[in-house]
């Protein structure tokens, strides 16, 4: 508690007397804004995490607002966390449904005040030995909690102090006179709410217009582009300017691809128009679109599919089946269209799409996917002369308001509640009808937008979807299945029967991954396992357009103990780098979803994410391959390393990770080269691969762009090029950077690597290549090409990275690039296991999670005590007065430093998290023992570090979970 209490004064000082003082951050009054890289609902979430009771005092709350934070809540219910909501009856703003959701919540207690003028908001966290809070102006709405421009100020008090006690007694005041939240309140306040919406003028409600979501959303229909459709129509201008014939749109699902080609069409008025999908309801989805956007009669527009032909019209809408039949097709002449426009074109290999573009020669033909990549070796871009007019990925389309937001919640399945071990075994092989209650609870829980649900849920086959459907209906739910078996008609009828109320859920396997547009969809189901990021995007985009009414929609992912587990990250976030640490990043930090959009995992449904993560060898050589094709048609030639960064495909450092020397030789065995290059320049190419690629440390690279450009560079030059770039820079730098180049640093193993070829050499005031790597370069164009690829490539991964520092906190490093980047002199990684000092650096290095046939004698537990304080454990036999004890104990002193790496468990790989540099605590070292598995007692020394600045609190969670 003292200690407690000291914290607090040194915070309060920052925050309230003097800036320059240092508080212990955590502590600190906090400005809570919406950022792009941390917002009041990430606030809240952590807040959740870690507290031992909440309460709440929020005179407005939104469906969106609540679902934020319902996966949070039910995992706060299994720790048995508690907390109450105080809301409001003021103004009539909190919709009945959102009380009903608030019914749902099993460890929260709600209560409501009818007091006049109530709108407080307030949020008070409970903890161990302090109380958190924060107040502002932002009510429990997603808009509020995300996006909208907002003041929240974050304190954190003894439970003792006078500003928490006295929120805390005002509400409890207004607590003991609020009315219980029970259904029977509800059905009353639904009358009363009713009427006052019906009586009161629409501007009645400032807060209502004010970004706080009501139900009312801008028309689907636009009849003119917006700012995204106005650059992808600038775009296709652009290549037909170009003299180009043809042009490829890729655009996420629901971004209103249709429309743009309308309005395209607008504006190049073709004396004649065909529209080409491979399904009849799609024609009569976009014939309606055109005749909006185009102001169209019937008498314009035709539809040539099954037994209905009305191609002689100015605008013919076909489907693919129809429009390729031999005798069909060869009646209309090659040049009856000036542009044609084929929609969902990545399944344009077939034969029938084939033999379509082979006859037809229009002014301009024009592809429409939001899928470009494929697995069966045909290239769409090729087609399509690599003319890309305009790509939009979901991401960009959810940061342009293009989609309705998603709430997506990665929920565990009833299977692993019952401890299911089996990474090879399918959700279907546990019956339905032994997880039915279990689905039904989790569908219920984190519900839908509206006042009624139109779900789809994607099954894992026939028997599951019929199944389910039967218990569902008997259940009292309205629900169809849908599967390859049912006619077209039965398909369109259901979907019909969706839309107008007569259904409340259809169950499907994969016919509704794309090619289908329900707007009113509000409720996504996967119970299906992920076997394809594309796949788990198309089926999220069936939620994705926007509808009347609709603000967002739920997406319920049930997540089973599947190796192939790890896709849910890469499609959620659109990452293709199948780098690992990536795809953690992203589980710890959901930020990267834009826009109102909210991403949850319930605890053990993350650790399933996790251990896939963790476990599966992704960036296997197949896959690798597979994405080097991906890209190689997409730029029709081969790629560098340096394209698989600007097109955001598989990261650089993963292929040579992989490979263990150099991209030419993945080359050789992925896509071999005609040419060859020698030992000698492949072991130049391995060098600069493996040990300047990941661009932890620019200088090196620095120094090569500078050589690449002008074959000698002085001491002088290379001096002012790092402090233009804020580069680091001091004499223990220049003599390690020059270790990497004379062969110094390198361990016997390396030098054997690396063929014992140094490339680089010093001269009296500077560096240059050595004679037979200049003559090389000047010789051979090839290898000058890969050697400038390396090196670009490195420059870029390294704006990953601080320059003005030896280290970032939070980047991931190994030992050997912590003894680099420390500046030792020798690569002396290998020795240093737990830690060791050399010139006057002491690196630690943590794992956290012991692997259970650690020895005894070296299983104690180090662990974060706070995001501050770390207890840390020496080697055993060792004393406070050993050398390399009193190294850290009396850092300061000796003009030591301690730096910080910790990794959660030995699956991560070899890389540690950099947590800062740390002080000894003073009065905290003391002498203990522990016993090995010998049952001999060891001498050893246990102290707490305090850390240079928190932990992010994202990774400190991550480390502790």
């Amino acid at each position: 508690m003292e200690e407690l209490t000291a914290q607090l004064r040194a915070s309060l000082e920052h925050g309230f007397i003097d800036q320059q003082h240092m508080p212990v951050e955590r502590m600190r009054p906090q400005l809570v804004l919406n950022e792009a890289d941390h917002h009041m609902l990430h606030t809240l979430l952590e807040e959740l995490e870690v507290c031992s009771g909440f309460l709440f005092s929020v005179a407005f709350i939104t469906e969106s607002g609540l679902s934020a934070l319902k996966a949070k809540l039910l995992d706060l219910h299994f720790r048995g966390v508690n907390g109450k909501i105080l809301t409001s009856t003021y103004l009539a703003f909190n919709q009945p449904k959102v009380f009903r959701e608030l019914r749902k919540l099993h460890n929260v207690e709600v209560r409501t005040t009818a007091r006049e003028g109530f709108h407080a908001k307030g949020y008070i966290f409970q903890h161990q030995e302090h109380t958190s809070l924060i107040v502002g102006s932002s009510n429990l709405t997603a808009s509020a909690l995300k996006t909208n421009y907002e003041w929240n100020i974050k304190l954190t008090s003894r439970d003792e102090g006078d500003i928490v006690h006295h929120f805390h007694d005002q509400f409890l005041r207004v607590w003991e006179e609020a009315a219980p939240l029970t259904d029977e309140w509800i059905e009353a306040y639904e009358k009363l709410y009713k009427a006052e919406v019906r009586r009161r003028p629409a501007e009645a409600v400032a807060e209502l217009t004010a970004g706080y979501e009501t139900n009312a959303l801008r028309e689907a229909v636009q009849l003119e582009p917006n700012a995204m459709q106005q650059k992808a129509l600038a775009g296709i201008a652009g290549l037909r300017s170009e003299q180009a014939r043809r042009g490829l749109v890729v655009s996420a699902t629901g971004t209103g691809k249709t429309m743009l080609a309308a309005f395209d069409v607008r504006r190049m008025q073709p004396a004649r128009f065909l529209f080409i999908a491979h399904r009849e309801q799609i024609l009569h989805k976009a014939k309606e679109t055109f005749q909006t956007v185009l102001g169209l009669n019937e008498e314009d527009v035709g539809i040539l599919s099954g037994g209905r032909d009305e191609s002689h019209k100015r605008y013919v809408f076909a489907t693919i089946q129809t429009l390729s039949q031999s005798e069909r097709l060869y009646q209309e002449a090659a040049d009856a269209f000036d542009y044609i426009l084929i929609d969902e074109v990545h399944k344009a290999g077939a034969a029938t799409y084939q033999r379509v573009m082979d006859h037809f020669t229009p002014s301009w033909l024009m592809g429409m996917t939001a899928t470009p990549e494929r697995t069966d070796g045909f290239n769409i871009f090729e087609m399509f002369d690599y003319n890309i007019a305009c790509e939009i990925r979901l991401q960009e389309a959810l940061e342009e308001d293009m989609l309705c937001p998603f709430h997506y919640f990665g929920v565990t399945d009833a299977s692993i509640a019952e401890g299911a071990k089996d990474v090879t075994a399918k959700l279907h092989q546990v019956p339905v009808e032994d997880r039915f209650t279990h689905i039904l609870d989790k569908i219920k829980y984190y519900g839908y937008a509206g006042e009624r649900v139109q779900g789809l849920i994607f099954c894992g086959d026939k028997r599951e979807a019929h199944k389910l459907s039967e218990l569902m209906n008997n259940a009292g739910y309205r629900t169809a299945a849908l599967t390859g078996e049912d006619a077209q008609e039965a398909r369109m009828q259901r979907v019909t029967d969706l839309e107008h109320n007569r259904l409340d859920y259809i169950l499907t396997v994969d016919i509704f991954n794309e090619g289908i547009d329900i707007p009113t969809v509000n409720q996504v189901v996967m119970l299906r396992r992920t076997e394809s990021s594309i796949i788990f995007v198309q089926q999220l985009g069936r939620g994705l357009r926007k509808a009347e009414g609709k603000p967002f929609v739920t997406v319920i992912d049930f997540i089973g103990n599947y190796q192939n587990n790890y896709l849910i990250p890469v499609a959620l976030a659109g990452d293709q780098s199948m780098n690992k640490d990536n795809l953690r990043r992203y589980l710890q930090n959901t930020d990267f979803v834009q826009g109102l959009s909210v991403v949850n995992f319930e605890a053990v449904a993350k650790e399933q994410v996790y251990r896939a993560v963790d476990q599966t060898q992704i960036a296997g050589l197949r896959m690798m391959k597979s994405a080097y094709e991906k890209l190689k048609f997409r730029l029709g030639r081969k790629p560098m390393l340096h394209d698989f960064i600007t097109h955001n495909a598989l990261d650089p450092e993963v292929i040579v990770h992989y490979q263990r020397t150099n991209y030419y030789d993945f080359l050789q065995r992925v896509d071999p080269e005609a040419y060859v290059l020698n030992e000698c320049k492949r072991s130049v190419l391995t060098q600069v691969s493996q040990e300047f690629l990941s661009g932890k440390r620019k200088h090196e690279l620095v120094l090569l762009d500078m050589l690449l450009q002008g074959g000698v560079v002085t001491d002088e030059a290379y001096a002012a090029r790092l402090a233009e770039l804020n580069c680091y820079w001091d004499q223990d730098v220049s003599h390690s950077v020059a270790g990497m180049f004379d062969l110094t640093f390198y361990k016997q193993q390396e030098l054997k690597k690396y063929g014992e070829v140094q490339f680089v050499e010093r001269f009296n005031a500077g560096y240059q290549w050595t004679k037979a790597t200049s003559e090389a370069l000047q010789r051979d164009e090839n290898f000058l090409a890969f050697l400038k690829d390396a090196v670009a490539a490195g420059l870029e991964k390294s704006k990953a990275y601080r320059p003005d520092v030896r280290l970032t906190r939070f980047q991931k490093y190994t030992r050997r690039e912590v003894v680099k980047l420390l500046n030792w002199e020798k690569d002396e990684s290998s020795a240093v296991f737990g830690y060791r000092t050399r010139q006057q650096t002491t690196p630690i290095f943590i794992t956290y999670d012991k692997q259970d046939d650690v020895s005894a004698s070296v299983a104690y537990k180090d662990e974060l005590l706070s995001p501050e304080r770390l207890q840390w454990f020496t080697r055993n036999r060792k004393t406070l007065a050993s050398e390399e004890v009193r190294d850290v104990v009396e850092s300061r002193e000796r003009g030591n430093t301690s730096y910080i790496f910790v990794k959660k468990s030995d699956d991560e790989g070899t890389g540690f998290y950099y947590l800062g540099t740390a002080e000894t605590v003073a009065g905290t070292p003391e002498e203990t023992t522990i016993t090995d598995d010998k049952g001999q007692v060891l001498s050893i020394v246990k102290m707490q570090l305090a850390l240079e600045a928190p932990v992010d609190a994202r990774l400190y969670q991550y480390l502790l979970e």
